[in-house]
């Protein structure tokens, strides 16, 4: 169902960048992000962790890795605020380092354990959506931390204790930003950037 209960029409537009946006999505009424799709390789390494996770209250099946939160609004508009805060962002480099885990976590229950995320390229991304879209308090901005959630709540020990572990570092080139409709958990529309 989309917005309102109305049932979702499976039609779609163009979106005017790359990709199609379902007609209901236009309604607004979602909440939205703008995050990097992760590659193959760093499901794997979810995966090869997932049996580890069972001291955590909620383990994440879905991995992403946020670049900015938007809010709600029209999926017209977002498009086109994003489109020109990151006029002319190349694609750039992120790297999986390693994991590690929030105690206290400035949202929702802790521990939260992720994989920890180097990308100068991704930080700025973040500071151009910034003066876009209001950072979110203690979590945007300077205190933007960039990860892959794998799980949370639970123990900060059994977190203490994985965060020790080494994970084969993972390297990819961000090609593309998804806009994600937390609401129906599913990409809204896509943004590529250019080599």
């Amino acid at each position: 169902m989309g917005p309102g209960g109305r049932r979702r029409d499976a039609r779609t537009v163009t979106s005017g960048i790359a990709g199609l946006i379902p007609l209901w999505l236009l309604d607004g009424g979602s909440v939205y992000s703008l995050n990097v799709p992760v590659p193959g390789a760093v499901e794997r390494i979810a995966s090869d962790l997932h049996p580890d996770l069972v001291a955590f209250d909620s383990v994440r099946e879905r991995h992403t890795l946020v670049c900015k939160r938007l809010g709600d609004g029209s999926v017209a508009r977002l498009q086109t605020q994003v489109r020109t805060a990151l006029a002319d962002t190349p694609a750039f480099e992120a790297r999986v380092a390693g994991v590690d885990y929030f105690e206290r976590p400035a949202r929702g229950d802790g521990p939260v354990f992720y994989l920890a995320v180097e990308s100068p390229g991704l930080r700025d991304c973040h500071r151009r959506l910034c003066s876009t879209f209001d950072p979110v308090d203690d979590i945007e901005g300077d205190d933007y931390v960039p990860h892959v959630t794998l799980a949370r709540g639970g123990s900060v020990d059994a977190a203490r204790r994985l965060a020790e572990r080494e994970v084969d570092p993972v390297t990819w080139t961000v090609s593309r930003l998804v806009l994600w409709d937390a609401t129906y958990e599913e990409p809204a529309a896509e943004f590529r950037l250019p080599a």
